[in-house]
């Protein structure tokens, strides 16, 4: 696809995308930022000093079946799940390794209130959309790094070629959280943790092969030294794919269409090392090159009846290279025996994209954003008064683009200055909640005033917890839809560097319920969100008054829907999770162009999933996962006047399985089955997904 036909799609895709208890000595230590630090896993024989800190990211206290409770992100620092409104899942290490997914699409898959989407096979372009909203309203960040991509038509994140070896753990915090995250974070956060390196020198070694000509390698070493003052966690990847069909039968016609392929290497580091008992420094580097090869797309002849001009798959690839690096230094003191703590931040994202076009005589495509990010915030513990948490960020996003595809070349950036607060407390051990406000100063779309309360209300010997949220959100245009231009004689499209941003005010309440000494809980969250000014295409001027177009700030949006969950764990050895997500999400006000109904944005959502440990060192898994019909967009243009959602995505329903035997303490053997019923099924309409697949391999290590 050329990179007029992909901003074409974009411009179709874009205006239709609205869419138990821990140790109570813990907690008091636990006044910390998301960076910070507190002892909880050390030996008292490790270290003179009572308040050496580990890093507050792995902070951890568990239930039986290995469930987190202790939240970091939610708060900004160590908080228990139950004691703050926000509704917040969270995935472990061991959770990724036990079903043994390998990117974080296939993690975040089956979590509730959202939607993966994959525009083909693995490498393909990835999106993730939270509550009936658009994917470039969720912020994702890694180590306490931004990492939407600034290079982004919308700006939004790529889950396509991130993998998931070296990652300690995935918090997903639903509902608006620009209160304390600013831009991008309308419908929630993803905040990524990489492993935190403790205890001797602990080398892996993993190998990997399967359908789709897949061959997957990982090497690794996690640990600390120089007395447990030098932590470090490294691990290299490299993850091939032969060959994975992806247009279905229905497009091909009678044409050979080719196989689409991915090829990634990615390296994962963390080093730490504790300067004094209070005071230490941080690295973490994530880094892939990738190249993703897919059928192209060109301007021909349908080959069926009636036969017409459209775009339709070709019989030559197109690729994508991409070369992405995410830095971030930190320095952390804690002072006054722990009672005021604080964390300074200096961050680099990076992302080069090249795109080549597999027609003759084709030039490739470059164009590359980056983002620099300093950032500094104080946690003050009051003591019985609470939490008090003050901070500040500068950004600097750019962007860089040739004039190949029809684009006008420029080099363009933008400047965001913010400030925020929080104060957290409780009343009697019942009464819990957090509430914060934030000041956004960008140099491009303008000031913004964000804010959020999120309190949670526990009933004394009852197991039962009320929680509600409240609170706003914005969502900045991106560098490509304020300065990037689409010249061409039969109409142009502009860009408008006079776009505001996007509005969201969203709110939600819920209740959770445990039983037979937390063996069991449910629970479930109703939602809703109001989002204005939302970004559409336009009329520019010109001939006949709408000869170029441009995007404007005109639509509005409303979604609102279900989140609940029912939890198990009638063994140590055993637990059941089912997730059930329904969600309704409309178009209030829109153009020409669009309709009511929202695309990619599926009503219903069941997954299911289980662990057993059937015997010693055996583990098993399995993931059942239903998503309901949908609608899309028109992928090749075939079908006359259509709009944001004249095709219909029919529902689908996967089994995946996996289960891994720990033969002694230095090998592992593992096997898994993914859409063991083999279905045949798009997601978007018009990219078929991988039918049954099967993968072996093992893991050395000690």
């Amino acid at each position: 696809m050329s990179v007029r036909q992909r901003l074409l799609a974009s411009r179709l895709l874009v205006p239709g995308l609205l869419a138990s208890s821990a140790l109570p000595a813990l907690m008091a230590q636990a006044a910390h930022a998301a960076e910070t630090t507190v002892n909880t896993t050390a030996p008292a024989s490790a270290s003179p000093h009572p308040t050496k800190a580990v890093s507050a990211n792995h902070v951890s206290s568990t239930t039986p079946d290995g469930r987190e409770l202790i939240t970091v992100s939610a708060a900004r620092h160590p908080v228990k799940v139950d004691e703050i409104g926000t509704t917040v899942s969270i995935i472990t290490e061991k959770e990724i390794q036990t079903q043994q997914r390998r990117t974080l699409s296939d993690v975040l898959a089956t979590e509730p209130g959202m939607n993966v989407v994959r525009a083909g096979g693995p490498g393909a372009t990835t999106s993730i959309f939270m509550r009936g909203t658009a994917s470039n309203e969720v912020k994702v960040r890694m180590d306490g790094m931004d990492i939407n991509d600034p290079s982004n038509y919308t700006g939004a994140f790529d889950a396509a070629q991130f993998l998931t070896d070296g990652i300690g753990r995935i918090e997903v915090l639903r509902g608006p959280q620009s209160g304390l995250y600013g831009a991008d974070a309308m419908a929630g956060v993803i905040d990524i943790t990489s492993v935190k390196g403790e205890g001797r020198f602990k080398p892996i070694v993993r190998i990997e092969g399967g359908s789709f000509a897949t061959f997957n390698q990982t090497i690794g070493a996690t640990g600390a030294a120089f007395g447990n003052r030098f932590h470090y966690s490294v691990f290299l990847s490299h993850t091939r794919v032969g060959g994975v069909p992806n247009v279905p039968k229905s497009l091909r016609g009678d044409g050979k269409v080719p196989d689409s392929r991915n090829d990634n290497r990615s390296a994962n580091i963390r080093l730490g090392y504790d300067v004094t008992h209070n005071f230490d420094l941080g690295l973490t580097a994530h880094l892939t090159q990738s190249k993703y090869l897919y059928p192209s797309t060109a301007y021909g002849v349908t080959d069926t009846a009636p036969y017409s001009y459209a775009y339709v798959p070709a019989n030559y690839r197109d690729q994508n290279n991409l070369n992405e690096a995410v830095v971030r230094g930190t320095a952390h003191l804690s002072s006054f025996n722990g009672k005021f703590d604080q964390i300074i931040g200096l961050g680099y994202t990076t992302y080069r994209n090249r795109y080549l076009s597999g027609a003759e005589y084709s030039t490739p495509n470059l164009y590359s954003g980056g983002r620099v990010k300093i950032d500094w915030h104080g946690t003050t513990d009051l003591g019985a008064f609470g939490k008090v948490l003050v901070g500040a960020e500068h950004f600097h996003d750019m962007l860089t683009q040739n004039n190949s595809g029809g684009a006008t070349a420029v080099s363009k950036s933008i400047d965001t200055n913010a400030g925020y607060g929080q104060y957290e407390g409780n009343y009697a051990h019942i009464l819990y909640g957090a509430a914060n406000i934030r000041y956004d100063s960008n140099s491009r779309y303008g000031n913004h005033v964000t804010w959020r309360a999120a309190p949670a209300i526990h009933i004394p010997g009852t197991g039962t917890i009320l929680k509600a949220s409240g609170g706003s959100g914005f969502n900045g245009p991106s560098l490509e839809r304020l300065f990037v231009s689409y010249p061409s004689p039969y109409g142009s499209f502009l860009g408008n560097p006079d776009l505001r941003g996007e509005r969201l005010l969203g709110y939600d309440a819920g209740i959770e319920q445990k039983l037979a000494h937390d063996t069991v809980s449910f629970g479930a969250t109703w939602y809703e969100n109001h989002i204005n000014n939302m970004i559409e295409t336009g009329c520019a001027g010109g001939p006949g008054g709408c000869y170029n177009t441009t995007l404007v700030n005109v639509s509005k949006g409303r979604s609102h829907g279900v989140e609940s969950f029912l939890r198990w764990a009638p063994r140590k050895d055993l637990d059941f999770n089912l997730n059930y997500t329904w969600t309704d999400t409309r178009n209030t006000k829109y153009t020409s162009a669009q309709s009511a109904s929202v695309p990619r944005i599926p009503h219903h959502k069941f997954s299911f999933i289980t662990r057993w440990e059937i015997i010693r060192n055996l583990t098993f898994s399995s993931t059942m996962l239903y998503v309901s019909g949908w609608r899309d967009l028109d992928r090749f243009g075939m079908i006359p006047d259509c709009k944001s959602t004249c095709v219909k995505g029919h529902g689908y329903f996967t089994i995946n399985i996996a289960a891994d035997y720990k033969i002694n303490r230095f090998v592992t053997v593992y096997a898994r089955a993914d859409n063991l019923l083999n279905r045949q099924y798009e997601n978007p309409v018009g990219y078929l997904q991988p039918g049954r697949a099967a993968y072996a391999g093992f893991t050395l290590g000690y």
